[in-house]
């Protein structure tokens, strides 16, 4: 099956997604923050820079969960329409 390329609004999405992955984490090491949501260091690195736009749902929700962000907040920030960190608990 051969995966449809992203748009480059799909693309803008990750690049917000991975800002809010950052800021999150602040001074968590990234090792550590991979290892709680069970993905590699450099899957949380691809995530956060953008190169990795569209995680996985389930890769998303562990990180949430590593991070202590609502799965609502992630969605929220993929969508644009950027809740505060930490506003939907």
């Amino acid at each position: 099956m051969v995966r449809q390329p992203l748009t480059p609004e799909q693309v803008e999405a990750g690049r917000r997604l991975g800002a809010l992955l950052r800021r999150a984490r602040a001074n968590r090491d990234l090792a550590e923050v991979a290892h709680a949501a069970g993905i590699s260091p450099e899957t949380l690195r691809k995530i956060e820079t953008g190169r990795l736009p569209s995680p996985g749902f389930g890769t998303i929700v562990c990180l949430g969960e590593a991070l202590d962000l609502p799965v609502q907040e992630l969605a929220a920030t993929w969508r644009g329409t950027d809740l505060p960190l930490g506003a939907a608990s």
